[in-house]
């Protein structure tokens, strides 16, 4: 899938009007085979607290659906309402764990990768390929966090494209 459009000003982007795409459940997604416009909106995105990206995602849905209150939302992903409250509100004491996290991405639409990082996780299976190389994934990582956002885009076209 590839997005031969402009990119959106993040700095005045609203939450609402940004739009979601779906991605194979590929382990090697985390690894750069993204396109350009997934890449970039992962990038903007990591400024968002997991909470507020949910209840934003979840309202939104909420206005088209009645079935995406917040009541039926827990029910439906194994948590008590009062305790996905607290994860929309940003109390530190409330998480999630990785199988919740994935059933609630499911549920409103989302990648599983988006909301496992804006809640300071990593999957099992991205953790597994780090484990494979952690010298190599360590430095990669803290050499695209120097990098501005159109060389990373760079990068991942190359992967995805297979220009190595």
């Amino acid at each position: 899938m590839v997005f031969s459009r402009q990119l959106p000003n993040f700095s005045t982007l609203q939450l609402s009007n940004f739009p979601t795409f779906q991605l194979s459940n590929s382990p090697t997604f985390q690894l750069f085979l993204l396109t350009d416009f997934y890449v970039y909106y992962i990038l903007h995105t990591m400024t968002t607290t997991f909470g507020s990206f949910v209840r934003a995602k979840r309202e939104k849905l909420r206005k088209q659906d009645s079935s995406f209150s917040l009541r039926r939302v827990a029910t439906r992903i194994g948590v008590e309402p009062s305790y996905l409250s607290k994860i929309e509100r940003g109390d530190h004491k409330a998480y999630l764990t990785e199988e919740k996290i994935r059933l609630l991405a499911t549920e409103l639409g989302e990648d599983p990768d988006v909301l496992l990082a804006l809640s300071g996780k990593i999957s099992k299976d991205v953790q597994e390929i780090i484990r494979r190389r952690p010298e190599l994934f360590a430095q990669l990582i803290r050499d695209l966090k120097k990098m501005p956002d159109h060389a990373v885009l760079r990068i991942a076209r190359e992967v995805r494209d297979g220009k190595w």
